[in-house]
């Protein structure tokens, strides 16, 4: 049985609500990567400024120490680089990872619509793009195309990980 999950994609794709929603089906904790994140990197994606390598680092530590301190967790997180969820993966057991998978005009449509997030422009959204590296071969990861209605994402998600 898979305890703990990541909920994993570039920022709009869905996955805090998608997250809650699995989280609340299987009564696990939720936890927001973005409440997470350190005010010095708040402030440059308030700024339209994107996040290094080296500004994710704490991050991604913080996140595994979750993952590793909850004997069950949903969190979300971009989790956008193979080497960014190693660091999330590290040490921890019974994991699974839903990739909300969709293209840039669907994202950025769905960016249009949010309000009050830092999470700043276009050109953010593009710098996300440009930094993911889709999960290819990574046996924890499960793939669902968000192009879906929020239902169908959520009944696959839950179908996938619960034959895991």
């Amino acid at each position: 049985m898979i305890n703990k999950i990541i909920v994993m994609g570039v920022s709009g794709c869905g996955k805090s609500s998608m997250g809650q929603k699995i989280a609340a089906h299987f009564g696990f904790p939720f936890f927001d990567g973005d409440d997470y994140h350190s005010e010095a990197n708040v402030e440059k994606m308030r700024q339209g400024i994107p996040l290094t390598d080296e500004d994710r680092f704490g991050w991604l530590k913080t996140l595994n120490g979750i993952l590793k301190d909850h004997p069950t967790a949903v969190v979300a997180c971009s989790g956008l680089k193979p080497e960014y969820r190693e660091i999330l993966r590290h040490d921890v057991n019974d994991l699974g990872i839903i990739y909300l998978q969709g293209d840039f005009d669907t994202i950025w449509q769905r960016h249009q619509k949010r309000d009050g997030h830092y999470f700043n422009g276009k050109e953010m959204l593009e710098s996300q793009f440009a930094t993911l590296v889709e999960p290819k071969d990574e046996a924890d990861v499960i793939a669902v195309d968000i192009r879906q209605s929020i239902e169908q994402v959520f009944n696959v998600s839950i179908q996938a990980l619960e034959a895991k």
